[in-house]
């Protein structure tokens, strides 16, 4: 009796112990990283004043619509590819979704699409033709999201508007429904962009970003940005964000794949250690205790 439960011991200990080394330094290699079937669809809206043509502008509301999709096919165990399609609408008549420049009632205000390659673990951009075609824009800095276990500390962050990444700076904790995020702020200040097709002028924003620290998901943002014309004019000003909505899935997405995270890095090497170390040095010592008393 004593030799089959002083050796149930020790394998039930040696298991644990192994599941605990595996779970605290093998998994998190294996776990953070971003998700090869990322498919995401961000809803913003907000206020925009638009050129009116004689110097002064139009306000109405708006609504923002981003699509990206991950290609699994060109993407690897170290890279993403993501493909992105935004628009910038006016919100009128019940709109939900992107409109072509066709649109009868000439709501499209602005809309793009854009190709990049991500590392999965640091969400940093990678310019690679392996992943990119070459009609794809040189990009540096983190893209759609931040690392896993984001520091308080400034990060270089893509702008797509501004050509450049730019940085963005740790300035609070804040909750946001229940979830402790960081929020890091961006400036920009008069960088030169063509604001229209033929038209130049400068690019001004002031940014906020809400991220949760375990898995690097945006889960906020809001912005104040300015288009200015070389005349000094405003072509178009905008203040919008996240919808509430979109804020809340964000945060109960972003809570449910950090406990995840948290069970297979801390808490199963936890109980694997504190369960499995005494069950492994006791049925070591009954099957030593049996030999002695042979």
């Amino acid at each position: 009796m004593r030799k089959g439960f002083g050796i149930g011991l020790t394998v039930l200990g040696g298991f644990l112990v192994t599941l605990a080394v595996l779970a605290q330094f093998w998994a998190p290699g294996r776990l953070m990283k971003t998700p090869l079937d990322t498919d995401s669809i961000t809803l913003l809206d907000g206020t925009a004043q638009l050129s009116d043509g004689t110097g002064g502008t139009d306000e109405f509301p708006i609504k923002a619509f981003s699509v990206t999709h991950a290609d699994s096919e060109r993407s690897d165990s170290d890279v993403i590819v993501f493909q992105n399609s935004s628009c910038l609408v006016k919100d009128e008549g019940g709109i939900d979704e992107c409109v072509s420049a066709s649109d009868p009632q000439e709501r499209l205000i602005s809309a793009s699409t854009d190709n990049f390659a991500t590392d999965r673990r640091t969400a940093e951009a990678v310019d690679d033709p392996k992943y990119l075609p070459p009609s794809a824009e040189d990009k540096e800095g983190l893209i759609n999201k931040w690392p896993f276990e984001a520091e308080k500390k400034t990060y270089q962050y893509w702008d797509g508007y501004a050509g450049a990444a730019v940085d963005a700076t740790y300035d609070r904790t804040e909750d946001v429904d229940g979830l402790d995020t960081y929020v890091y702020t961006i400036q920009v200040a008069d960088a030169p962009i063509e604001i229209s097709e033929g038209v130049q002028g400068t690019y001004s924003t002031d940014r906020e970003i809400w991220i949760d620290p375990t898995t690097g998901a945006i889960v906020n943002q809001f912005e104040h940005q300015e288009r200015i014309d070389d005349e000094g004019n405003p072509f178009l000003i905008l203040d919008y964000g996240f919808t509430d909505e979109q804020v809340a899935g964000n945060a109960d997405d972003s809570k449910s794949n950090a406990s995840s995270l948290d069970l297979v890095t801390n808490t199963v090497p936890l109980i694997g250690f504190i369960v499995g170390i005494p069950a492994l040095l006791i049925g070591i010592a009954l099957q030593l205790m049996r030999r002695r008393s042979a």
